[in-house]
């Protein structure tokens, strides 16, 4: 019955933290063993953890980085170096995207900045609309698989203390730059077809005054991944670490945010990080309901009937996880998702990180996805492009992106292979 409940307010668009209260409430009130009380006090259980200290600040972080000029300074300095080649913009979209993902760890805060900034220039330059905004939201998504990763960061909550949150950020630096040369090979195909862009050729003194005003802002991922990989700091520290980095360059050396801005920044951020957390503590409440009736135990068995070794069952995942990015929030889908499937997954033998990889990148396709795709949808609204034609601009990327997703799911080393060489 709760499932079917369940189902129903995900079909009603039901806000998912309501939907799963709901369903949890309805469990608790059929089960004379347990009572509401209950619920609050395993709610408060499932967050009351030091590392997930890491969530809010890395989102606060890649908000004040978002807010203070970093974006628009990587863009000029990318611009430099590959703007005067046909399809230069849409190349400078992925690279920018790339080293912003390795900055703020979210897709959609990658898509806003980049977007507000690339998508008008790349319309001055002749780009049709539909193709700016596809070629800007899908490459957003590399905002996620680059670390520090948002998703992956929930995903080694998740899954549990197998799981590293360092592994798991190393472990998507090989597939974000395997899915970007993907994404600037069909960008540079479609702009020469269809004559795209073209810019004047920049001096070496241009690029050099653009690389000194970037130059802060390519020192966040050194900082974040060299002070963990190092022994310095924990990954929850590596987060504040980034707060206060972001911050003094935004504030002290930029000087694109105010006091005043950063109260509005912190505001935007605790009330994001907020509804995350509180996903996360219902969840927790609903993950143990599950236990209590079985439901890994007979989903595993389900995949046990029907997938008789990890190659089929990694495929059957493949497609589960796509369709669910299609309808489903990714953070919201990892935190129901992954203590139901990672059990699963290690049964096969499946390495836990390899298995985050492959979930965090099929959920970043889909937020790209029809038909609730967040990032199609801003990318559309930024380029003020028909909701249709971007569609059609956007399938050759994605079918680049089923093709990638295949070579990082069945060829591990695409993603532990970083991992392996720095743990061993």
């Amino acid at each position: 019955m709760i499932y079917i409940v369940l189902l129903i307010c995900f079909a009603l668009g039901v806000p998912i933290v309501f939907s799963l209260g709901v369903s949890c409430i309805l469990a608790i009130a059929s089960d004379s063993s347990m009572s509401m009380v209950w619920i609050a006090q395993k709610m408060f259980a499932g967050i009351n953890s030091f590392p997930y200290l890491a969530l809010p600040f890395f989102i606060l972080a890649g908000n004040i980085m978002a807010e203070g000029g970093i974006s628009r300074r990587l863009i000029t300095f990318c611009s430099t170096l590959v703007g005067r080649f046909r399809g230069g913009l849409a190349i400078v979209a992925v690279l920018v995207s790339l080293f912003f993902g390795a900055i703020c760890g979210s897709a959609a805060a990658c898509c806003a900045a980049v977007g507000a900034i690339l998508i008008p220039g790349m319309l001055e330059k002749g780009y049709s609309r539909e193709f700016s905004g596809a070629t800007v939201s899908v490459a957003s998504c590399l905002g996620v698989m680059i670390p520090p990763s948002v998703p992956m960061v929930l995903y080694c909550f998740m899954a549990g203390s197998t799981a590293s949150i360092s592994d798991g950020f190393i472990a998507g630096v090989i597939p974000g730059f395997l899915f970007g040369l993907a994404f600037i090979l069909v960008a540079v195909i479609i702009s020469r077809k269809n004559n795209f862009g073209g810019d004047r050729v920049y001096s070496g003194k241009e690029i050099w005054v653009a690389f000194k005003d970037a130059f802060l802002a390519f020192l966040t991922p050194v900082i974040i991944l060299g002070g963990i990989y190092s022994g310095i700091f924990t990954a929850t520290e590596a987060a504040v670490i980034a707060v206060f980095y972001s911050i003094f360059i935004s504030m002290f050396v930029y000087h694109e945010i105010t006091w005043k801005h950063l109260a509005k920044i912190f505001r935007e951020s605790g009330i994001l990080a907020a509804s995350i957390l509180l996903i996360i503590s219902i969840a927790a409440v609903f993950s143990v309901i599950l236990s209590k009736q079985h439901v890994p135990q007979l989903l595993a068995q389900f995949f046990a009937n029907i997938a008789h070794n990890k190659y089929v069952f990694l495929l059957l995942i493949n497609i589960l996880l796509l369709v669910l990015g299609m309808f489903m929030e990714n953070a919201s889908c990892i935190i129901i998702m992954t203590p139901l499937l990672a059990p699963i997954a290690a049964s096969y033998n499946v390495n836990l990180i390899h298995f985050g990889v492959i979930m965090v990148c099929n959920l970043a396709i889909g937020m790209v996805t029809p038909p609730f795709g967040l990032c199609l949808f801003m990318g559309a609204d930024l380029a003020k492009a028909k909701l249709s034609s971007m569609i059609h601009s956007l399938m050759p990327y994605l079918i680049v992106s089923v093709i990638a997703l295949a070579l990082i799911t069945y060829i591990p080393d695409f993603s532990l292979g970083l991992v392996k060489l720095l743990t061993h």
